[in-house]
């Protein structure tokens, strides 16, 4: 299961330098001027997972595969998109592709990096995008035709929601997200749409308002107070974390302590992005390979093998599982069992982060 992530955000705000700073390489073009993007440049990222050199070690294997994040720098929404505004229907359409988005606000004030509004109000600017993603989802609900006399009752139900969802946007009710049950938004689904897509809010903001992090974050809870949006959000240098990537390791770790940061912005980011879809990770470590895998919170041990190989599912007899920390104090599979920490767990078992796996599987 692989996690995909929208960039979103007007044009200027840093959403380019952001995706820079996250591949740790020159990928998406950073230039002074709106839609220097057309394409959404795709970035394949690896989780920051400390775990996996570790476990390496144990089993002695070189072989590590992390878990992965698709990143897509998608190019700067302008007023009236949802209307063809700027380059607005194929930026839309970029987005619907993705899992969760990360709305890039611009806090950051620099004469030299021009506004599209010539003023930098962070909580207009999010409201721009917002509606954008809105109206576009509205235009997909108003082409849903009534259900015929014949309709299925599932049929009939989405029908009602989509008549719902209609009346929640033009009342200017963007988060259907938050407005709609889990049930509604499942009768949704099939339609894609953007405003049910969670969102982290990544607010990017000078080295002066770095060091100032409390009024910093003042600033950024009373513009999400003021919007009545109740959404995780994250602070962030774009500028600093591109001069962090030219320094080695011990520079990296000196340079953040400066600003109070323990670690570099992907590590900070890709959490947020596991929580914001309650994502966790189980482990493998064999002689051929270790590797994390990308499931969602409580996922059932039968499911969770099933992401390895569909016949891990179909042919599940059990799982031998066991926690991170116990494993590594065991030194391995065959001391964690003469001790009796591996516990075997049947199908529907709730797999939690960090547990190091071993399927059993029938012929």
């Amino acid at each position: 299961m692989n996690l995909s992530v929208g960039i979103v955000g007007l044009p200027n705000v840093g959403k380019s330098t952001l995706f820079n700073a996250l591949l740790k390489r020159q990928i998406a073009e950073a230039a002074n001027y709106p839609f220097c993007t057309i394409e959404p440049n795709v970035g394949v990222v690896e989780v920051p997972d400390d775990r996996l050199s570790v476990l390496a070690k144990i089993v002695q294997t070189e072989k590590i595969i992390p878990a992965i994040v698709e990143f897509y720098d998608i190019a700067g929404l302008v007023k009236d998109a949802a209307k063809g505004a700027g380059l607005g229907n194929k930026f839309l359409a970029h987005i619907r592709e993705v899992n969760a988005i990360i709305h890039v606000v611009r806090l950051f004030e620099d004469p030299n990096v021009v506004h599209v509004t010539d003023k930098v109000d962070p909580a207009e600017d999010i409201e721009t995008v917002r509606t954008e993603l809105a109206l576009a989802d509205l235009a997909t609900l108003e082409k849903q035709p009534e259900p015929r006399m014949n309709a299925t009752r599932e049929q009939r139900a989405a029908w009602l929601v989509i008549d719902k969802a209609k009346k929640l946007i033009n009342q200017g009710k963007y988060g259907l997200a938050v407005e709609l049950t889990t049930e509604e938004q499942d009768d949704l689904r099939h339609l894609n749409l953007l405003s049910v897509k969670p969102v982290l809010y990544l607010f990017n903001i000078s080295e002066k308002q770095l060091e100032k992090t409390a009024e910093t974050e003042k600033v950024i809870k009373d513009t999400l107070n003021k919007l009545k949006i109740d959404a995780p959000y994250l602070y962030f240098c774009a500028k600093l974390e591109n001069e962090v990537l030219a320094l080695s390791g011990e520079e990296q770790r000196e340079y953040l302590r400066q600003y109070g940061l323990g670690e570099i912005g992907l590590n900070r980011l890709i959490k947020s992005a596991y929580g914001l879809l309650g994502l966790i990770s189980f482990l493998t470590a064999g002689e051929k390979e270790v590797r994390a895998w990308t499931i969602l919170n409580n996922t059932q041990a039968v499911d969770a093998a099933g992401v390895i190989h569909t016949d891990f599912s179909k042919n599940f007899i059990k799982a031998d599982i066991i926690p991170y920390d116990e494993f590594v104090e065991s030194g391995g599979w065959a001391s964690a069992r003469v001790k009796g920490l591996v516990e075997s767990v049947g199908r529907e078992y709730l797999m939690k982060d960090g547990l190091v796996v071993e399927f059993k599987i029938g012929t």
